[in-house]
């Protein structure tokens, strides 16, 4: 049975941050809030852990993964990106974005999308998420909870708790969240292509 952290979305508290990173860091899959619903997530390298996500998601590969961030610097070391595109990012990172680049070398191979080698990077606008990245000083490999024949990510941590107390090793309650999606912007060829309009402005990328 997983473990259940009531974390606060405004001041969330170190000690159950410490818990969940430790649960992380031992090869464990939790479910955390972003700002875009809920997700879950696992160190990257955690091929155990990814295969459990895909099971929860009944997915057919790894390519509905990102990598989730704390800043610009960490997502530099994991995504190739050039001057221009790094302006545009810090204009609206952290924030509903999921960006798509080539993906550097630090990114295990089985990761990246196969044929153009590519990696899905966000920096979330939560500060329960951005603490879990801080605490961890690394990367969580990510997918949005979104449950087989559902639209959207799961927003109401209670349901998420009676469905995957079984499945996952803790669950963050941050509060109930708005059922967004992340607005998909595909850098990796240099243009920029958007893939999909969510919660994030499209009118900076005009």
């Amino acid at each position: 049975m997983s473990q259940f952290f009531y974390i606060h979305d405004e001041n969330p508290q170190a000690r159950l941050i410490s818990q969940a990173v430790n649960i992380l860091k031992q090869g464990g899959v939790i479910v955390y809030p972003t700002d875009s619903g809920y997700a879950l997530g696992c160190m990257i390298g955690e091929k155990d852990a990814m295969t459990r996500m895909v099971r929860i998601r009944k997915i057919e590969n790894d390519n509905n993964f990102s990598l989730m961030c704390r800043d610009l610097s960490e997502l530099a070391n994991f995504a190739r990106v050039d001057n221009q595109a790094y302006r545009l990012l810090k204009s609206c990172t952290p924030g509903p974005y999921t960006f798509i680049f080539k993906a550097s070398k630090e990114v295990p191979r089985r990761l990246q999308c196969d044929k153009k080698k590519t990696i899905g990077i966000r920096v979330p606008n939560n500060l329960i998420a951005l603490a879990l990245l801080e605490a961890l000083e690394a990367p969580i490999m990510s997918t949005s909870l979104v449950m087989p024949d559902e639209e959207f990510a799961e927003s109401d941590p209670e349901h998420i708790r009676d469905i995957l107390e079984h499945s996952v090793d803790a669950i963050i309650h941050g509060g109930y969240l708005a059922e967004n999606q992340t607005t998909v912007i595909d850098m990796s060829e240099g243009d920029i292509d958007i893939i999909r309009e969510g919660a994030g402005d499209t009118s900076l990328f005009e």
